[in-house]
């Protein structure tokens, strides 16, 4: 599991923690891609956190959730009298977010008409207030996020070309959960763990049945969709002494889709239906991901790092205790990893 709540152990997955690994150090423009309910903000989240703007605001803006006429106030701000309404001042997300991390989610959904000033942050590193004067210099990394087919945006007129490959500077694709395999029992088992602890009952398991036919539905809302099931589950199925969840507990709308339970394939061997049991890593692994041991190694402590800064709220003592290890070996494994370590 990273840190960013990202779970996952399927070769698709670890493409994607590679790029993460490589890219957050750097102060590239990243633009991510994936249907809805994949994940994006968690894994632009984990950018930023490891990024060398750690310390910085992450400020992120859903572009399709706000009114073309109000977004550019949202975006840049706007001096007072610059419209109805503006009887003050006021700084926009980019200014709140100085030297740190600007998100531009669903970016698709942007009026064409103002992709071209985001195009202007871009390339000179500078913003206008609704009504200003002249520009302001502004220091963010920006990171973008949509569900859309850019390319095909371009193509039909609805995105500017030079602002799409701006942005598409470092690519990277969340697949969508049904090409994530058994990643949707480890989900799932950990969703069922995290409601059924909130709700203070016996954590439910799923039966190898269920696991059967959680695998074959084709999951339209990735992620997203997988999380809103297991809570209901946790919440409408009954206490029994086994703790398992059967066929006969899911809801309708799966079952539909996936057709007779009976007639779906076998479980792969070892599925993870619960989790408890470590499992080493093998050879046979590390010839999967494409990896060396070096770069393993480095992956798996990094995720390590994360997790522990994540759960001690960035106390780097606490964090230290956790991994039971020093603090000063922790500030070391930091700086060598590039990040600030105070």
């Amino acid at each position: 599991m990273d840190s960013s709540g990202i779970i996952g152990e399927s070769s698709t997955l670890a493409d994607v923690f590679r790029l993460l690994h490589k890219v957050a150090p750097t102060d590239s423009t990243v633009l991510v891609t994936g249907e809805s309910g994949t994940g994006k903000e968690l894994l632009v989240r984990a950018l930023h956190r490891r990024s060398l703007r750690n310390d910085k605001p992450f400020v992120p803006i859903n572009c399709g959730a706000i009114p073309r006429e109000l977004l550019e106030s949202e975006l840049f701000g706007h001096e007072k009298g610059a419209f109805t309404h503006a009887i003050r001042s006021k700084p926009g997300r980019f200014e709140l977010a100085e030297g740190g991390t600007v998100f531009l989610d669903e970016i698709g959904e942007m009026d064409i008409s103002l992709q071209v000033k985001i195009l202007r942050v871009l390339q000179e590193k500078e913003i206008e207030r609704v009504g200003g004067s002249g520009p302001k210099q502004v220091d963010v990394r920006i990171i973008a996020a949509t569900n859309r087919d850019l390319e095909e945006e371009v193509r039909l007129g609805h995105f500017r070309e030079d602002l799409y490959y701006r942005l598409n500077v470092i690519p990277i694709h969340l697949p969508p959960l049904r090409e994530r395999g058994q990643d949707i029992l480890l989900l799932a088992q950990s969703f069922l763990e995290r409601f059924c602890e909130k709700r203070m009952r016996k954590c439910l398991r799923l039966s190898s049945e269920a696991a059967r036919v959680l695998l074959a539905y084709p999951w339209p809302g990735n992620v997203r969709e997988l999380e809103n099931f297991m809570e209901r589950l946790s919440i409408l199925v009954d206490e029994s002494p086994e703790g398992l969840i059967q066929v006969s507990d899911l809801p309708r709308k799966i079952l539909d889709a996936v057709g007779e339970p009976d007639q779906l394939p076998p479980l792969p061997e070892a599925a993870p239906v619960s989790s408890g049991a470590f499992v080493w890593p093998t050879l046979e692994v590390l010839k999967q991901q494409n990896m060396g041991l070096r770069e393993f190694l480095d992956i798996v402590e990094a995720r390590l790092l994360d997790e522990a800064l994540e759960a001690a709220a960035g106390v780097r003592n606490q964090a230290a205790e956790i991994l039971g290890i020093k603090r000063t070996t922790l500030i070391e494994k930091l700086k060598k990893r590039g990040l600030k370590a105070d």
